[in-house]
């Protein structure tokens, strides 16, 4: 393959970084020990950064809806590159179109995971309520800071 080919070829392709399920088993076990300091029962949801699930825990105490909770802020705030809490901001602000969007939770508690500037995932936590999973989910992703 000759310089213009190969130019060519890497033009019709993206070339972009993704969490690892090793990567997402951190930030969970990180959730499930900063929840467990307060008491609090979760699930906890680590998609890619296209919103697609890598992993997804739910504590044995945790409320029956809190696993499709958490998922959907965590893809919430994969696919907006910012927490979910933004999502509920404009739903809050007169924006209902948002709510179209599938498979997105507008609630606080999905934190997007950055690797080197970049996106590789986002995070979503439910059972501890409102500000309290976004708490939790923040601690989760610091985890990844330090892998």
């Amino acid at each position: 393959m000759d310089k213009q080919s190969a130019s060519a070829s890497s033009a019709l392709a993206n070339s972009y970084h993704s969490i690892s399920l090793a990567a997402a088993r951190v930030v969970i076990n990180a959730a499930f020990e900063a929840a467990a300091e307060y008491g609090w029962h979760i699930s906890v949801a680590v998609v890619d950064r296209a919103g697609e699930i890598v992993s997804l825990d739910r504590s044995d105490k945790a409320i029956g809806i809190s696993p499709t909770v958490a998922l959907g802020k965590a893809r919430t705030a994969a696919l907006l590159r910012a927490p979910s809490k933004e999502f509920e901001t404009f739903i809050n602000a007169g924006s209902p179109s948002f709510l179209a969007t599938p498979g997105v939770t507008p609630l606080e508690g999905g934190i997007p995971l950055w690797l080197n500037g970049e996106v590789v995932g986002a995070v979503g936590v439910s059972g501890a309520h409102g500000a309290n999973d976004s708490q939790v989910a923040e601690m989760a992703a610091e985890a990844l800071a330090v892998v």
